[in-house]
This record gives structure tokens, C-alpha cells and sequence, in this order.
């Protein structure tokens, strides 16, 4: 970036920084504040830059009683500063990996200026720079095996994140997994839209039914938003339907886990409990016993499953049957002498 471009930057960023009087900011408060956005100047050339901009810009000295300061004049025109700075690039450059698709259609178009104004200026800055350089320092990673995500119609998308937002029915052709012909919903509720793993799904209602369904957003085929509002059901709580186990297919009503890890498959729970109220004890073997009440989800089994003999479960009696069935299924398959 060239010299111009970036002290036209630091001139920006400085001037966002200047309150209306009678408020007043410091020179070397300036000077904390550029260099907390990657400028770094010293207060003599802050100095001479304001009294360049008051030549322009509605910008006042204080210099009656110290600490002396600048103010932006109390009657001063407001301004609208292009741009952004290189931590607000930063920011809007994060939301917008991370939850762009989480964003309603309205807002992501309104945002879409902010986001390209940030890769610009982010384009204008040295890979060395900090708040750049922390974009290749974070990542956000998947405790699973990460799969990529099921490919959704924008426009589809944009329907249903359109309704939701205005609280409006919809009318849905939705694909169930297996069969060709999409399914007709003439009237669909909204309630929620929660993403787990790579799949975001839809929460809802049907027509005039009480029960809370959901809908893998992208097995929805057509989604056209009505003018009807939708309804809601009385104290309907996106958390606690959530911390239900809807989401890891519930099976059954809670229930009271017992089970026996080896320290190593185990050891993770101190620092990440199961629930809350969970029990984890040492055991003069070297194993570590777990007690917990949680949702009986296939979520569970499949975690579970995941420890391989890192686990072994005692209670409850059905659920330590099934997963010692599935065990013996395995051994026997792998048993074979060739695969199947």
C-alpha cells in the first residue's frame, strides 16, 4: 500500500475517533487509539494532521485549560466517513465466514457493501500487520469427522430466512430422504433455524398440528412465503428445545447414564462435562466412572460408539444391550475373511 493510501487510511480512522463538542479526545489519546487499529504515528504527526483536516472539516482545538483537545463542532455538518478500518475489516470479514449463512437475506444484501469495503481494506494492508494476520491465526474446527455441506438453493434460502424474519407461513415442497417426488406442505410455521454440523435445518410447525417438526433446509425444493402470519406456540423456547436432544434424534425420555472410560478416552469430560450435574470419579483401576442424566438421543449412542473400548456402559440395562449387540455385529463382520 502506498503512503498516501495509508495515511489517508490513519486520517479516516482519526477522525471517526473525534466526539462532538462538548465532549473532546486527547492527542495522545488519538495516538493510543490509531495504534490500537495498526497505525502507529507519534503525537507531533497526529498533531499536524488535525490542524491539516480543520482546514476542511468542522474540527475545533481546546487549548483553554489542559489536558488540551479536539472536539467535532457542535454544530458541525455530520459526516460519513467511507471505508472501514483494518479491526473493523477484521470483524466483518469473521462474521462473515462464519455465520454469512446464518445471516437473514435483507441484512446479508445490506451488509454486502460492509463486506467488500473490508476485503479492500484488507487488501490494502501487509499480511505482517496484526489484525490481519490474526485471520490466519483462528480457525474454528469441527470435534467430529467434518463433512462438507449439502448444497441449498439461495433463493429457497432466502424464501424461508425472508419468512422467518417476518414471522409469515410458508408453502414447501420438501424432499424426504429416499424419495423422488417432493412432498407438498401447503401451510408451514417457522419458528427457528438451527445449523448442526454441516446441515442447517429448519424448525416448524404444520397446518393447524401442535408438535414442533424440523426440516433439513437443503432437501427443500420450493418454498414460495405466504401472506398469513405464522404461529408460535405458547412458550415455545429455541434453547430449551435444543437442550431437549431434538437434535440428536431423541429416542426416548432422559435418562440416568453409568459408564466407565479409560482415562484417556475420559479424562476430556473434567474440562467438557456431559451435563452439569454430572459425576466423574476415579477408580483404583485407572478408569473413570461417569454418572450423568441426558438425553436419550442416537446422538449419544453415536458418541459413545466413537470411543470404541475406551467405554464400557452398565446402566441403563437397554441401552448398554444395544450397543453390546452392535459390538458383536461388528466383531463378526470384521471376523470375515473377506469383505462382503
Amino acid at each position: 500500500m502506498s503512503t498516501n493510501q495509508k495515511s489517508l487510511l490513519r486520517q479516516w480512522h482519526m477522525l471517526r475517533q473525534v466526539p462532538r463538542a462538548p465532549a473532546m479526545i486527547t492527542v495522545a489519546q488519538l495516538c493510543e487509539r490509531l495504534a490500537d487499529a495498526d497505525y502507529k504515528v507519534t503525537p507531533r504527526t497526529v498533531q499536524r494532521d488535525l490542524k491539516e483536516l480543520m482546514e476542511v472539516f468542522p474540527l475545533q482545538p481546546n487549548e483553554e485549560s489542559k489536558p488540551f483537545g479536539w472536539s467535532w463542532m457542535r454544530d458541525g455538518a455530520a459526516f460519513s466517513l467511507p471505508g472501514v478500518t483494518v479491526p473493523e475489516a477484521l470483524a466483518l470479514t469473521l462474521l462473515q465466514q462464519q455465520l454469512g449463512h446464518q445471516l437473514p437475506p435483507d441484512t446479508a444484501a445490506a451488509l454486502q457493501s460492509h463486506f467488500a469495503a473490508a476485503a479492500r481494506t484488507l487488501g490494502t494492508v501487509g499480511d505482517q500487520v496484526p489484525s490481519k494476520a490474526w485471520l490466519g491465526k483462528v480457525r474454528s474446527i469441527a470435534a467430529a469427522q467434518p463433512l462438507l455441506p449439502p448444497a441449498i438453493d439461495a433463493g429457497v434460502r432466502d424464501v424461508v430466512y425472508g419468512a422467518l424474519m417476518a414471522d409469515r407461513q410458508l408453502t414447501l415442497a420438501y424432499r424426504k430422504r429416499d424419495v423422488a417426488q417432493p412432498a407438498e406442505y401447503p401451510v408451514v410455521h417457522p419458528l427457528a433455524v438451527v445449523q448442526r454440523g454441516a446441515v442447517i435445518y429448519l424448525v416448524c410447525m404444520f397446518a393447524d398440528y401442535a408438535d414442533v417438526r424440523t426440516l433439513a433446509l437443503h432437501r427443500i425444493a420450493h418454498a414460495v412465503a405466504r401472506m398469513e402470519p405464522a404461529r408460535k406456540p405458547a412458550g415455545f423456547d429455541l434453547d430449551a428445545y435444543v437442550a431437549s436432544g431434538q437434535f440428536g434424534v431423541v429416542a426416548g425420555a432422559p435418562m440416568r447414564l453409568r459408564a466407565v472410560f479409560t482415562r484417556q478416552a475420559g479424562e476430556h469430560l473434567y474440562e467438557t462435562p456431559l451435563c452439569s450435574a454430572q459425576q466423574l470419579e476415579a477408580l483404583p483401576g485407572g478408569g473413570l466412572q461417569l454418572c450423568a442424566t441426558v438425553p436419550n438421543t442416537r446422538a449419544l449412542v453415536w458418541w459413545l460408539l466413537g470411543f470404541g473400548d475406551g467405554v464400557v456402559v452398565h446402566e441403563p440395562a437397554a441401552l448398554r444391550a444395544e450397543i453390546a449387540g452392535m459390538a458383536r455385529n461388528m466383531a463378526h463382520a470384521y471376523g470375515q475373511s473377506q469383505p462382503v
